[in-house]
């Protein structure tokens, strides 16, 4: 049976791959703050959340995506068996929306300022994984390897600083935000995780 992660990404893939080639589905599916709010375009949160850049953006993400998603999905449907699924979904979605919020609200009187991918959504979902599996090593180009917690740590900072530098036109903020939401919602769905995470990260040695 087919994975919900893996269902996501067919269908990011597939609308993704649409909109590189649909100039009008691009420009609808943009989330651009000003048309939110000032036109009550709301569905541009969800849709902003399933087209990408580039097909380099698009790969990343999804990679990304289909490693961490899968943990978070098990370990959501061993604690609410069939109700797991929805609540995955659920988390995915809002992930999307929450992400960017933010960053949108302090847009909303900006017409050119636009936002896409699906990068909230994923650091939500690496963020979840993380607080669940702090010492599981998350490698970096096949080469650099640290335990999960240590990169979540240097990435929320890097994410800090790199949102007040526009210089690269890309939304950190929605990183930063959407690891933040990802870490709340995990606990939210097994509090005794906060316990875990402490526990095992407390006991963790560099030697």
């Amino acid at each position: 049976m087919i994975s919900l992660t893996t269902l996501i990404i067919i269908v990011t893939v597939a609308i993704s791959l649409l909109a590189f080639s649909n100039a009008e589905v691009f420009q609808k599916s943009l989330m651009n703050p000003f048309m939110v709010f000032k036109k009550n375009q709301y569905w541009r949160f969800v849709t902003s959340g399933f087209i990408h850049g580039s097909y380099i953006h698009l790969g990343f993400n999804m990679f990304t995506f289909y490693f961490f998603g899968r943990v978070v999905e098990q370990v959501f449907m061993q604690l609410y068996g069939g109700m797991g699924a929805v609540l995955f979904i659920l988390f995915y979605l809002s992930a999307i929306v929450i992400s960017d919020l933010p960053v949108a609200w302090k847009k909303k009187d900006q017409l050119n300022y636009n936002s896409l991918g699906a990068s909230g959504a994923v650091s939500a979902m690496v963020f979840a994984s993380i607080l669940y599996f702090p010492l599981n090593d998350i490698c970096l180009y096949g080469i650099l390897c640290l335990p999960g917690f240590i990169l979540g740590t240097i990435y929320i900072v890097y994410s800090y600083y790199q949102g007040r530098n526009i210089s690269d036109n890309i939304n950190h903020e929605a990183h930063l935000y959407g690891a933040i939401y990802g870490a709340v919602f995990a606990i939210a769905m097994y509090p005794a995780s906060a316990k875990g995470f402490i526990d095992q990260v407390s006991t963790y040695s560099i030697f």
